[in-house]
């Protein structure tokens, strides 16, 4: 599929990209048909102390760390111990008696949030803003970054438990929008499981698929492949950025007390090559069977109704899609701002790695970078659009 030229115009294009101090570094990497067709890396994980980037170079995954939070949902449903309208309160007490912003005013809402809410960010939980249930989550964020490296930080669960006892920004259901909702999931599994969510991860997904290099916290042995994070220094360069975002303890230096379901994980190309190759396999990888097939496809199939999907159809970058499960889908390759194929999902993440599977294709493609509000950078879209070209 990737011929000299194409492979030649990849690490052009990427170069490129680093010469002109829009990334440090980057791990690349085109897999079809269950076999790596395309891997490169360039650039830097360490600018300051010139230590290049290598295969094995560990990133902050923050918003990529939401798809995984959606296949341990899956494996408890797979096993009949949640049903996806099950009110949160049901596990997490604090989302009794919630209450929702109306005209400025708290009312109570038409319903309870549920577990299908979580997963399709149709919950009314946000990431922050000027409304009360912004307002809230912002001073919640505030206090767990001050409580981080204290004698009493901030439990999983606390933070799950406070964050509902905010208002919501809207009805349940009745909307869409991007926020915490998956914190709250990943505080779901520690009611269910009897056990720390990191606990449940390693146990259910990350051993079984050989995923050594992922986790909440990274042990001293494997922290010096942990890369450095850059930020625009507003002059057309790079400067560092060190700071525990949402709760995050930014050099994964010690086991955290709070362990985001949403944005907590730090993992290596590899290992998550090992994941999106389980998805795209219908849920195994080398005789481990982690999800049954339909439960993959349930998992990455669109699921907005048309009012949700007028919330979703506000984030320009995502014309053509979709959302499910933690997940963008494709639902009209004709819209979307670059090439893809319908069906197709995935994710990225704050400081910008980025994955996207291709089941039509058997194709997928992993983007590694660190560099802070990234998500889906216009390098990633030219990078893929070199590859989908081709097909």
């Amino acid at each position: 599929m990737l011929t000299p030229y194409i492979t030649n115009l990849l690490k052009k294009t990427l170069r490129a990209s680093i010469d002109n101090k829009e990334i440090a570094g980057a791990n690349f990497m085109v897999i079809q048909d269950g076999n790596e067709a395309f891997y490169h890396e360039d650039g830097f994980a360490d600018i300051e102390s010139g230590r290049p980037m290598t295969r094995d170079s560990i990133f902050r995954l923050y918003s990529m760390t939401k798809p995984i939070t959606a296949v341990s949902i899956m494996i408890l449903l797979e096993r009949g111990e949640i049903d996806l309208f099950d009110p949160v309160s049901r596990y997490i007490p604090g989302f009794k008696n919630q209450l929702v912003e109306r005209n400025g005013k708290l009312e109570p809402p038409t319903r309870e949030v549920d577990i299908h809410d979580l997963l399709n960010m149709t919950s009314g939980l946000v990431y922050g803003g000027t409304d009360k249930a912004g307002q809230h989550t912002d001073a919640l964020f505030q206090e767990l970054g001050r409580r981080l490296y204290g004698e009493t930080p901030m439990s999983t669960m606390e933070f799950a438990n406070r964050l509902g006892q905010g208002p919501l920004s809207f009805d349940p259901g009745s909307s869409w929008q991007y926020g915490t909702s998956a914190d709250i999931l990943g505080a779901i599994v520690e009611t269910v499981s009897g056990m720390r969510y990191g606990q449940f991860l390693r146990q259910e997904i990350f051993e079984p698929l050989g995923m050594k290099d992922t986790g909440f916290w990274l042990p001293e042995e494997i922290r010096s492949r942990l890369v450095r994070t850059y930020q625009d220094d507003g002059e057309g360069g790079l400067e560092l950025y060190e700071e525990s975002h949402l709760g995050i303890v930014h050099q994964m230096d010690r086991d955290p007390a709070f362990e985001s379901g949403g944005a907590g994980l730090a993992s290596t190309i590899d290992d998550a090559a090992k994941f999106t190759t389980m998805l795209i396999n219908q849920g195994s990888l080398n005789d481990v069977q982690i999800l049954r097939p339909r439960t993959v496809q349930y998992l990455t199939s669109a699921a907005l109704t048309d009012w949700q999907q007028q919330g979703f159809d506000t984030w320009h970058t995502m014309c053509g899609h979709s959302y499910g499960n933690q997940m963008r889908i494709i639902t009209d390759n004709r819209k979307a701002g670059f090439i893809g194929s319908p069906g197709e999902y995935g994710w990225d993440g704050w400081l910008g790695p980025y994955f996207s599977n291709s089941p039509q294709d058997r194709l997928t493609i992993l983007f590694m970078i660190q560099k802070k509000d990234a998500g889906t950078m216009a390098i990633t879209r030219k990078l893929r659009n070199i590859v989908y070209s081709t097909l």
